[in-house]
């Protein structure tokens, strides 16, 4: 039996106008579909006008002026529900998604959702669960002592993926998903036998562990940070905007 890094899988990626979840927006998303390792994938680009001010400091990151998406960019509610309907395919056919730090791109897309189309992300995934593999709580986890960070681009340097054009949605998902088949191959003997739904389930053990040693440094160094031990989509907040 193939074993699932060997199979066929899924990524997804957005980027955004910054960083907290409850207030700011998808302006391009991505999602990659690969029937099996060295095949051409199939990607889906999304493109967003998101109705706000972007940020230089976001164009900064991803490349995507304020101009650029009003010209260009399509509005919100039509592109929430494709990306939404796009993710729920993939769950249908029981394919894994890649999705690098799951708890921030989900849950951005989960706001959107609520913001423009009434409607939780958990709502499209009721008949058949979207099964995540994240490469950040994998890698973590599976080499836990590795000094460093574990951002995309450091993890890309590591398992020796190439990271081409950083920053844009689908490069990065591809690289993600890149990232995910070599960790599996590395850590073989660790995964081989365990199914993605079995993963899925110990993911989220392990992020909310992993959050917990983080928010126990946090509070060693007097930052006051809090992280959030929730995988792969956080809670709902009533301050959500």
């Amino acid at each position: 039996m193939t074993c699932w890094y060997e199979g066929p899988l899924a990524a997804f990626d957005t980027e955004t106008t910054g960083v907290d979840v409850e207030t700011d927006r998808i302006v391009s998303a991505a999602l990659v579909v690969q029937d099996a390792p060295g095949t051409r994938p199939r990607v889906t680009r999304w493109l967003v006008n998101p109705g706000v001010p972007v940020p230089a400091a976001a164009t900064e990151v991803h490349g995507l002026t304020e101009e650029h998406l009003q010209r260009n960019g399509r509005w919100p509610a039509p592109v929430m529900y494709e990306v939404a309907q796009a993710l729920a395919e993939q769950a249908a056919v029981g394919r894994p998604v890649v999705v690098m730090n799951a708890p921030f791109d989900l849950t951005l897309l989960d706001r959107e959702l609520r913001r423009h189309r009434a409607s939780a992300l958990d709502r499209w995934f009721e008949r058949s669960p979207l099964l995540v593999l994240d490469p950040r709580v994998l890698d973590k986890h599976l080499d836990r002592y590795r000094k460093g960070r574990r951002t995309l681009a450091d993890l890309c340097a590591h398992y020796e993926v190439e990271l081409e054009e950083a920053h844009d949605a689908a490069a990065d998902a591809t690289a993600a998903l890149e990232v995910t088949r070599a960790v599996g191959r590395r850590f073989a003997s660790r995964l081989e036998r365990l199914s993605p739904g079995e993963l899925h389930t110990l993911q989220a053990v392990w992020h909310a562990a992993q959050a917990r040693g983080l928010q126990a440094w946090f509070a060693r160094t007097g930052t006051e940070e809090i992280v959030d031990p929730a995988w792969p989509l956080r809670p709902d907040l009533p301050a959500a905007a």
